[in-house]
């Protein structure tokens, strides 16, 4: 698929059409439309982060990634799909954790304990082309060095043969920072009109592949798919019908949120305030 740019500069090029569903294939808050015009100001971004200290189970080497400082990043809000906005800073960027000498990479949580078999599987297919990372700010993640992450992240995922929801997770993350990237566009930006539709474009994508993954992963695994648990899981799989053209799927699993005994008054008002938007032709 050619949504996943930004590969040739880690070596990697030739995954840019790699199929996000190989292996599988056979097997059993408000998003915004628009671009808002808002104040810029001055933020001392890298004052957020600080270096660190992993080592790979991949190479066994140790590395620094930037990590947003704890209690650092205030949440002011979250989308209909639960992506988080912040003040001063887009911790989103700062999600992904990658080795910059054989170019494993993976949300933290996952990152650990790679088994031995997807360990060769990272080696043989990534490690072997991998030229190292490129960042286009020494002190902070750019929007575009974020999304070339996740970009590796989801190769990742797919040449371990990771599990479902974790790709699904990982595109939803992509789509996440394609829409970061879009409100913060520079006024200065050549062809920005082109830009911004390039980058709806791209988030459709990622969004439906996260659909996509979502949902299968709901009938294949146990619970939680990645880190949501399942109230959580129906509600995003019903916001991301929703944004993606398919609003009849995206009221039935909201409907099965509001019936169910195991969710909570709170996720259940999301997804009642999702179907009367539905309903008012919102999406």
């Amino acid at each position: 698929m050619g949504f996943l740019r930004g590969l040739e500069s880690l070596g990697l090029g030739k995954m840019n059409d790699l199929d996000l569903h190989e292996d599988q294939k056979g097997s059993d808050t408000d998003k915004k439309t628009e671009v808002e015009v808002k104040p810029k100001k001055v933020v001392d971004e890298a004052s957020f982060i600080f270096e660190k200290t992993y080592k790979c189970p991949v190479c066994d080497r140790e590395f620094k990634s930037k990590t947003v400082k704890t209690g650092k990043a205030r949440l002011l809000s979250q989308d209909i799909d639960l992506r988080p906005v912040f003040h001063d800073i887009d911790a989103l960027k700062y999600e992904i954790v990658a080795c910059p000498t054989c170019g494993y990479a993976s949300l933290p949580r996952t990152f650990d304990g790679l088994p031995s078999p997807q360990a060769r599987l990272v080696r043989e297919r990534i490690s072997s082309s991998f030229t190292g990372l490129q960042e286009s700010n020494g002190n902070i993640y750019t929007y575009d060095d974020a999304i070339t992450r996740c970009h590796l992240a989801l190769v990742n995922t797919v040449v371990k043969r990771g599990k479902l929801s974790e790709r699904g997770y990982v595109c939803l993350e992509t789509a996440w920072l394609l829409r970061g990237k879009r409100e913060n566009l520079p006024d200065d930006t050549p062809d920005r009109a082109a830009v911004i539709e390039q980058l709806i474009q791209d988030e459709q994508e990622m969004l439906a592949s996260a659909k996509d993954f979502l949902m299968e992963a709901f009938s294949q695994e146990r619970m939680p798919l990645y880190s949501l648990d399942e109230p959580t899981a129906i509600y995003v799989i019903a916001a991301l019908s929703a944004e993606t053209g398919d609003p009849d799927n995206a009221l039935r699993w909201a409907s099965r949120l509001i019936t169910s005994n195991n969710a909570s008054e709170r996720i259940k008002e999301r997804a009642r305030v999702l179907k009367d938007k539905i309903n008012n032709g919102e999406f």
